[in-house]
C-alpha cells in the first residue's frame, strides 16, 4: 500500500507545504511586522488534503497504466498481483473523496473560491490523466507539472485569504500579499519546469512499452534525439532565468554570496551533470537522470530554508521554531 501510494512522494509534498508556510511566509510576514494568520490546525488540514488527493492520483495512475508497466517495469506492479483492482479502485475513491472534502470544508472556512476550485479541478484533471490524456502529446506532462505546481502555492492561498479577511482591502494596498505571492511563484514555477522535465525523461525511458500501447508521447511523436534536445534546451533554460533573476532580483538581507553559491553548487553543477547523463550512450543513464531530476527539485526546495536563515538573522527569528506546527 505504501508503495502504491508513493509514500517518498508524498512526504516530499509534506516537506514542501511546510517549508513554504514556515520559512517563507512566516518569516516574510515578520520582515512587514505582521504575524501568520493560518492557524496549525488549518495548515495541517491543508496539507491533508493536498496529500490524500496526491495518493489517489498515484493510485488510479497505476490502475490505467496496468498494461504499460507490465511491460516496462514488470517486477514493480502491484495492482493485479498483490493487491486486486478492485481495492485500489476502492482506494482511490476514498482517499480522493476525504481529499476533496477536507479541501472543499478549509476552503469555506476561509470563504476563498479559487482554493475551492483547485480541490475540485485537479482531481478530475489527475482522473483524466491517467485515464487518457497521459497517453496523448504533451497534454499529460503539462497536467503532472501543473499540479505539482499548485502544491507550494497552496499555503499562500490560504495566508492571503486570511490576511484578506483580517485586514480587509487595506491589505492589498501594501507591498505584503505581492512579495508573499513574488517568492511561493518562484518555487511553484521551479516545480512546474522541474516535474515537466522529469515527465519527459520518463517517456524517453518508457517510451517502448508506450509504442507498444499506441500512446502519443513526445519520444514516440518526434524521436528520442529530438527529445532529447528539447529537454535540454528546457534546462538551459530554466537554470538560465534563475540566476538572472538570481542576480537581477534576489536580494535578501547578509546574503553576501549565500545565494549565488547555492545556485551554483545545487542547481548548476548537477544541471550539467543531468544533461551529460541525459545524452550518455550507458542504458543506466537515464534512470540516473530521472532520480537526478528529482535531486535537483529537493535542492530548489530546500533553499526556503537559506532564506528563512537571512531573515532569521535579520529579524531575529528563532530559527528551532521553524518546524513548530503545533
Amino acid at each position: 500500500m505504501l508503495k502504491l501510494i508513493r509514500y517518498k512522494n508524498l512526504l516530499f509534498i509534506i516537506a514542501i507545504q511546510l517549508l513554504m508556510a514556515k520559512a517563507i511566509i512566516m518569516p516574510t510576514l515578520t520582515m512587514f511586522h505582521l504575524e501568520t494568520r493560518t492557524p496549525s490546525w488549518m495548515l495541517l488540514c491543508l496539507i491533508l488534503a493536498t496529500v490524500l488527493i496526491a495518493a489517489g492520483g498515484y493510485v488510479v495512475n497505476d490502475y490505467f497504466d496496468l498494461k504499460i508497466d507490465r511491460i516496462n517495469r514488470p517486477d514493480r506492479v502491484l495492482i493485479g498481483t498483490i493487491i486486486e483492482k478492485s481495492t485500489a479502485m476502492r482506494l482511490y475513491q476514498v482517499l480522493t473523496a476525504l481529499g476533496v472534502v477536507i479541501g472543499l470544508a478549509v476552503a469555506i472556512v476561509l470563504r476563498n473560491m479559487t482554493l475551492g476550485l483547485i480541490f475540485i479541478v485537479v482531481p478530475g484533471m489527475l482522473w483524466f490523466y491517467s485515464a487518457s490524456y497521459k497517453r496523448q502529446f504533451l497534454i499529460g506532462n503539462l497536467i503532472v507539472a501543473l499540479s505539482a505546481a499548485l502544491v507550494p502555492l497552496l499555503p499562500v492561498i490560504a495566508e492571503s485569504a486570511l490576511l484578506s479577511l483580517h485586514y480587509g482591502d487595506l491589505i492589498q494596498e501594501t507591498p505584503v500579499i505581492r512579495t508573499l505571492y513574488a517568492w511561493i511563484a518562484g518555487f511553484s514555477a521551479f516545480a512546474f519546469v522541474w516535474t515537466l522535465i522529469r515527465e519527459i525523461i520518463k517517456d524517453i525511458q518508457d517510451e517502448y512499452g508506450d509504442r507498444e500501447m499506441e500512446c502519443r508521447t513526445i519520444p514516440i511523436v518526434w524521436g528520442i534525439t529530438a527529445t532529447k534536445w528539447i529537454v535540454t534546451a528546457l534546462i538551459v533554460v530554466s537554470v538560465a532565468v534563475l540566476g538572472w533573476l538570481i542576480v537581477s532580483y534576489m536580494h535578501l538581507p547578509n546574503d553576501g554570496s549565500i545565494t549565488l553559491r547555492y545556485f551554483l553548487f545545487g542547481i548548476v553543477a548537477p544541471s550539467i551533470c543531468l544533461i551529460a547523463l541525459l545524452w550518455s550512450k550507458n542504458c543506466q543513464a537515464l534512470q540516473h537522470a530521472a532520480k537526478l531530476t528529482k535531486f535537483i527539485m529537493v535542492i530548489g526546495v530546500l533553499y526556503s530554508l537559506v532564506y528563512y536563515y537571512l531573515l532569521a538573522k535579520a529579524y531575529g527569528l528563532v530559527f528551532l521554531g521553524l518546524f513548530q506546527v503545533i
